[in-house]
């Protein structure tokens, strides 16, 4: 049987995007000469639908749209499985949904709930109960529902659906499959994207496939599909413990179909052994992740692009660097003309501009130079990271990413002369907009005021952090009224180790509309910029890279640094991951980290656990007030997506004293 699971790049209720790429993948398939196909976990919908997942509509209007599905499905010798919720007396359940020649054979429900990190699927879901079946109406059809097995072409298949398959071994629906006969079994999800986490699916599946002597075939969402989570995309197709079939993940396209033949009356020798993957380079991960998170947060926000103060320190340059990724990696798999149209904030005109003339409408005239044959060519340069100077002409990417990007520098008598060369060199690098303006004028005037409403001068020795504050707080106006003058999203670029301690000023350096890297740790952050440099070849990078991270918000004279107002950054996510991920008490923090660390005296060690819980616990209401944060990593501090923690607490004060 050729079986086959198509990734597709979904968004919650968009019905006609849903539904356009679900008939795509049928025909594909169906060209492909693809006898069973498996789409993602609740695709027909999208699987971010949260609260409307209680909603008796919702699934009704899915059981409609259902019909169109059931229509494309004219090819006797195909089934396809289609993820959709189904409402039954005021329950909602997570469903795979099996259609062949236009009929419904049945639908498959989902028996265990995923209720960890970014998931709350119990709010929305009941679970099914294995071992029973129903039956339900719609529109004077009935259909059965529940634990079922199904069979094509002889060959016997049931259902894992995403989290179904990371349970023990003792629960797992694969374990009451096998003595009913099954073949096949066939793995729905909506996996999120994490570091690393590929390996584990990857070892997950082919050990279910050699455990329980089945072929495999799992299919998981693409894309950033509701803001916060992104799914890769992966494709397996294992059996009995052998990989088939495995895809590239986080593909740019909107469907991505990968298909095997597999002889079901032929029994392979069953692997004792997984092979293993490559050790994952997190770098190039996360590049290919913020990219994509970039790329259709925009085009779904039906944003004109990005707009971004750039300090010309580590977590902005970031930033930067991701979006100038997001053009140069989706032109490579798209191609221009379908990056440009699929972006959405393009013209035609633009478009057909490029495809004729390697440039967009206003650029620097091309230079022809001379080729062999006395025939002419376009002037190229190979990777949009060459460094450019004004007098040099931009490539395409670079061109599509000044389009799309739109950076301002805005100094203070603070602002030192190295993060303002950074922040150019890095705009200048990529080919973003570029416009630097002094804030002092700004910042005078608030302080003014409120030194004759106080009656008294405002100064470094009494009024620190109200001083820093201001000049923060200061910048965000203009910024948001450049991102609404152009109609782009701002981004806003805390990281995650600032996100835990509450360095950030809120409607400040805070201000934003999304927030791509406040799941990563700052440490990643300059190792990520590091490897940027060296391996992706974006030489404006070098100045920040051999910069101290520091807010330049007090005196240059003060030489200001991040780590000295806090701790060093290593220790700071050490202490963050084993306090809230391991999820450790302040003295069984206190405990490993005297365990683990040599270069601190157990005195200052106490006083970093201190400052970091008391610091935690009085910055929740920062956390809470984010904007808009990918996941990136195994966990973050989101606490709409991993970590919950309450606003007003008691600040571990008893827990502290013990130390």
């Amino acid at each position: 049987m050729r079986i086959a699971g198509a990734a597709l790049n979904q968004t919650p209720i968009d019905w006609q995007n849903n539904l356009r790429n679900i008939q795509e993948a049928i025909q594909v398939a169906k060209d492909s000469g693809v006898e069973l196909l498996c789409l993602p976990e609740l695709c027909l919908t999208g699987y971010g639908c949260e609260d409307l997942f209680l909603h008796d509509w919702l699934s009704e209007a899915a059981l409609d749209y259902l019909q169109q599905v059931r229509q494309w499905c004219t090819d006797p010798n195909m089934v396809v499985c289609v993820g959709l919720p189904v409402r039954l007396n005021g329950q909602t359940y997570n469903t795979a949904c099996v259609i062949r020649e236009q009929q419904i054979v049945g639908f498959a429900a989902k028996q265990f709930l995923a209720n960890d990190g970014v998931h709350y699927e119990p709010r929305f879901f009941t679970s099914w109960r294995p071992g029973t079946t129903a039956t339900f109406s719609h529109n004077g059809e009935e259909y059965t529902i529940g634990d079922l097995v199904f069979e094509h072409l002889g060959v016997r298949f049931g259902f894992e659906i995403c989290e179904d398959a990371w349970r023990p071994a003792a629960d797992r629906p694969a374990g009451r499959l096998k003595p009913r006969g099954v073949q096949l079994i066939v793995n729905p999800s909506a996996s999120h994207f994490a570091m690393s986490k590929t390996d584990v699916r990857y070892q997950l599946v082919l050990k279910g496939s050699r455990d329980y002597q089945v072929t495999y075939l799992y299919a998981n969402l693409l894309g950033n599909e509701a803001g916060r989570i992104t799914y890769d995309g992966e494709i397996l197709i294992a059996r009995n413990g052998q990989l088939i079939k495995r895809n590239q993940l986080l593909s740019f396209k909107n469907v991505d179909l990968e298909y095997a033949d597999v002889d079901f009356g032929q029994e392979p020798a069953v692997t004792q052994e997984i092979t293993p993957l490559p050790t994952p380079d997190e770098y190039r991960e996360l590049n290919q992740a913020l990219s994509l998170a970039l790329y259709d947060y925009m085009r779904k926000a039906r944003s004109k692009g990005f707009v971004l103060s750039l300090s010309g320190g580590a977590d902005s340059c970031m930033c930067a660097v991701g979006v100038a990724e997001m053009v140069r990696l989706g032109v490579q798999e798209l191609g221009v003309e379908e990056f440009m149209r699929k972006a959405g904030n393009f013209s035609d005109d633009d478009i057909r501009f490029a495809m004729e003339y390697g440039q967009l409408p206003g650029a620097a005239p091309i230079e022809a130079v001379a080729t062999a044959d006395a025939g002419t060519r376009v002037q190229a340069v190979s990777h949009p990271a060459q460094q450019v100077t004004g007098n040099e002409r931009l490539t395409l990417d670079q061109q599509l990413t000044r389009r799309l990007l739109t950076c301002a520098y805005q100094g203070t008598v603070n602002s030192s002369d190295d993060t303002y060369l950074s922040a150019k060199e890095v705009a200048d690098n990529i080919g973003a907009v570029f416009f630097s303006w002094d804030i002092d004028q700004e910042v005078k005037g608030y302080t003014s005021k409120i030194e004759q409403a106080l009656g008294r001068e405002l100064t470094w020795k009494t009024d620190d952090l109200t001083l820093q504050n201001i000049q923060a707080r200061v910048r965000a106006p203009s910024i948001w009224m450049l991102a609404n003058v152009q109609n782009c999203l701002l981004i806003t670029t805390s990281n995650r180790s600032e996100a835990a301690v509450g360095y950030c000023t809120m409607d400040g350096d805070t201000a934003g509309s999304i927030s791509p890297i406040a799941g990563v740790d700052k440490a990643f952050v300059k190792q990520w910029l590091v490897w940027a440099e060296a391996e992706l070849g974006y030489a404006g990078l070098h100045r920040v890279n051999n910069l101290a991270p520091t807010a330049e918000l007090r005196p240059l004279e003060d030489k200001q640094t991040d780590e000295r107002d806090l701790m060093p950054y290593p220790l700071l996510n050490r202490i963050e991951r084993l306090a809230f991920y391991e999820r450790l008490s302040p003295q069984q923090v206190l405990a490993r980290l005297g365990a683990e660390v040599d270069n601190v005296d157990a005195e200052q060690l106490k006083t970093y656990v201190r400052r970091f819980y008391q610091l935690w616990s009085r910055n929740q209401w920062k956390r809470e007030r984010f904007a808009p944060s990918f996941h990136l990593d195994d966990y973050n501090l989101d606490p709409r997506s991993w970590l919950r923690f309450p606003i007003l607490s008691g600040g571990f004060t008893d827990e502290l004293k013990a130390l």
